[in-house]
């Protein structure tokens, strides 16, 4: 009876093995693809505020969208970004890494009342507590002077919404001029057999006159002209 057990427990266990064996890359497939989805989706929400033309493009987002917007801004600024599960947060939204610093994050998509110094001294004892060489409080509306006071020379920076945007659209510009930045031109082959330039000493190159008296005839040019305009003559 107990080695009959046994065959049974045994034969559950390799049918679970074997369908674990397939089941697991699915799973994995399926987290790669979810992960994805959610970059592309963060882009694309700071790429519309970023290219908006709306007085107030933070206005129409959900609190949940406006910390992804948050957390795409600084990984736009090379930052490391972990959201933190919904629940107690301890005053942090975002954990952000960067040079081997962690720093802390809070997002308050608040429109009606600013951001006042509670806000900013909490976060400050977090900060302290857990390590965090600094912190960012950021919000779509305004914060108060007594915030901003507080924040000085605490090592927390505090945006606002318009901050946040120009912050989006500055990294935008920056990654389309890097785009669109014209390929340099190749540099020309120095003849090896050149002889060096009586003016300053760097290789000559064959040139061919085009104008003058000795037009359609070679030469001897520099050939770091027109830094140099040294010439001799062939022969």
């Amino acid at each position: 009876m107990r080695d009959a057990g046994n065959t049974v427990v045994l034969s559950m266990v390799r049918s679970f093995a074997a369908i674990w064996q397939y089941l697991l890359p699915i799973l994995f497939l399926s987290a790669a693809g979810a992960s994805a989805i959610g970059t592309r989706k963060r882009q694309r929400l700071a790429q519309s505020v970023a290219e908006s033309t709306d007085a107030d493009p933070l206005k129409s987002l959900s609190w949940t969208e406006f910390e992804q917007l948050v957390g795409e801004a600084f990984r736009q600024q090379g930052y490391q970004v972990v959201e933190t599960p919904a629940g107690p947060d301890g005053g942090v939204d975002l954990v952000l890494r960067k040079d081997g610093e962690k720093i802390l994050a809070q997002c308050k998509h608040w429109r009606a009342t600013k951001v006042g110094v509670p806000i900013v001294r909490e976060l400050f004892g977090v900060m302290a507590d857990r390590g965090a060489a600094g912190a960012f409080v950021v919000t779509s509306g305004a914060l108060t002077r007594e915030a901003q006071a507080f924040a000085n020379g605490r090592n927390i920076e505090l945006l606002n919404g318009r901050e946040l945007e120009q912050l989006l659209r500055k990294a935008r510009t920056s990654g389309t001029e890097r785009k669109t930045e014209p390929p340099r031109p190749p540099r020309k082959k120095v003849q090896a057999d050149g002889p060096p330039c009586p003016s300053c000493g760097s290789r000559m190159v064959k040139r061919t006159a085009r104008r003058g008296k000795n037009a359609g005839k070679q030469f001897w040019g520099c050939s770091r002209y027109p830094a140099c305009k040294g010439i001799q003559q062939i022969g």
